[in-house]
């Protein structure tokens, strides 16, 4: 299930594209301003969000310019404004698309469906991820590190692909338990926790090298050294 994010200080609005892309089957959160939504960006990882350029505290410029510093998520900005000065400066920062209010509905479904297998085609081009000496191979589902094989169980290779796909955001131990184990995995967080361990054991500290960065009381993080 995709998840989106939208960040729309317009509380009726916001609520009515939450209810339309709940029905399309996707996953959906809500910010109402600019700085509430940063912080669920840089807390999960999306799949897609809706940016409004006007917000209350940061305005959706200034927060899309701060995505773009360490993220790639697809951005498409919503706005009342229609010039083309504000077009440029929304694309030059790096959004996506941009869809000026009032929209229909299917139109921005559209626009959202367009985006999102995009970033599927971009994603299967790359089957190798890479941070420093660490390299995971997605079709061959193999692991390397300084050229030598490491041999994962599926749940590691699994949590160690997410981490590398979401460098330098810090991952909360619910938001892996939910997308590695799944929502109706009764062992607790704490499962989390095992299998960094057992992946540092496999990947870091045979070589010295230090790769997940443990965010306490929050989550783990693979920086990009």
């Amino acid at each position: 299930m995709e998840r989106i994010l939208i960040i729309e200080d317009e509380e009726k609005l916001a609520r009515f594209v939450e209810l339309e892309l709940g029905y399309e089957g996707y996953k959906v959160e809500k910010a109402l301003e600019g700085r509430e939504g940063l912080a669920l960006v840089k807390a999960q990882p999306f799949d897609l969000i809706l940016l409004d350029i006007m917000l209350p505290g940061l305005n959706g410029i200034e927060v899309l310019r701060r995505i773009r510093q360490f993220s790639d998520v697809p951005i498409i900005l919503l706005t009342a404004r229609d010039t083309v000065v504000d077009k440029v400066t929304g694309l030059d920062t790096g959004a996506d698309d941009y869809i000026t209010k009032p929209f229909a509905i299917e139109e921005l479904l559209a626009r959202i469906r367009v985006a999102l297998r995009k970033k599927r085609e971009q994603k299967g081009t790359s089957q190798i991820l890479e941070t420093g000496k660490l390299k995971l191979d997605l079709q061959a589902r193999e692991v390397r590190v300084d050229s030598h094989p490491i041999d994962l169980t599926k749940k590691e290779f699994d949590l160690l692909q997410h981490l590398m796909e979401n460098k330098n955001i810090v991952l909360r131990r619910e938001v892996l338990l939910e997308r590695i184990w799944g929502y109706d995995f009764g062992g607790g967080t704490n499962a989390v926790d095992v299998y960094i361990r057992y992946l540092r054991a496999k990947i870091e500290e045979p070589f010295g090298l230090k790769f997940i960065h443990t965010v306490r009381g929050v989550g783990y993080v693979i920086k990009d050294e």
